[in-house]
């Protein structure tokens, strides 16, 4: 992978984004961290907003967002032109949000799931391909024009 991977989160997400920018570090993989830097009580937008922008410019390969359920960073990151950010829960989400619907950021519910369960995610997310076929004219739908 030549981009970085762009990873943000709140303070609800601060220790499973530090752990997952560790595990992508080592992996090979570069990392652009758009914070939160500490477990100060932040807002989910402030970080959602810089990860989907870095990703509907294609300045990074993918985004990883995490907060408390992920569903403030997904509708957040949702607002973007070309963004189809996922919240996933499980492996299988994960493989289906890439494969069916060419997601782009993996939203991650920190109140909800284990590290290392977050951390598998992100894995079969980085290497599930897009199935194209049938859900490619279903994912040319999403956008709005």
């Amino acid at each position: 992978m030549s981009l970085p991977v762009a990873v943000g989160s709140d303070h609800a997400g601060f220790d499973y984004k530090e752990e997952i920018i560790s595990y992508l570090e080592a992996k090979g993989l570069q990392v652009k961290d758009f914070g939160a830097h500490s477990k100060d009580s932040a807002d989910y937008p402030d970080y959602a907003h810089p990860v989907a922008t870095a990703v509907e410019r294609e300045e990074v390969a993918f985004g990883v967002l995490i907060c408390g359920s992920a569903n403030g960073v997904a509708i957040t990151a949702n607002k973007h032109q070309g963004v189809r950010a996922a919240i996933c829960w499980g492996e299988e989400l994960a493989r289906l949000a890439r494969g069916h619907n060419e997601a782009n950021i993996i939203c991650i519910p920190a109140r909800f799931v284990d590290t290392s369960v977050a951390k598998q995610m992100v894995e079969v997310f980085i290497n599930t391909p897009f199935e194209g076929g049938r859900h490619e004219n279903r994912v040319r739908k999403i956008a709005c024009l």
